[in-house]
């Protein structure tokens, strides 16, 4: 229900938006990568002007994406120690049950279960 809301909502409305801005966008610019601008440019492309303005987006959403996946590095490491914690843990109640098991005392206590 929820993808159909946000379908509807957020990416027919961005598809609709992008359209139009490839339809009135489709002559060519000539783009100029020389930041001293001499007279023989040596590094241009031309190309129309919406497929500039896509690259552009393109490349901020893979520059932010990155940049994201960086700064969330401390939450995923300590997903990664808890997990393993966990596992120790749970490695360490399953020793312990099996001791008790052992000695005869496991019949009076309740059983561990595991989520």
């Amino acid at each position: 229900m929820w993808r159909k809301l946000v379908l509807a909502l957020v990416v027919v409305p961005l598809g609709v938006v992008l359209v139009i801005l490839a339809v009135a966008n489709r002559k060519p610019a000539h783009l100029v990568l020389s930041p001293f601008g001499g007279s023989e440019p040596g590094l241009s492309l031309e190309a129309p002007l919406f497929l500039f303005l896509l690259g552009t987006f393109a490349v901020g959403l893979v520059v932010g994406g990155i940049a994201t996946w960086l700064g969330q590095g401390k939450w995923r490491r300590n997903a990664r120690e808890g997990a393993r914690e966990v596992k120790e843990w749970r490695r360490q109640a399953d020793r312990l049950e099996k001791e008790l098991e052992g000695t005869g005392h496991a019949t009076d206590r309740p059983r561990l279960t595991v989520n």
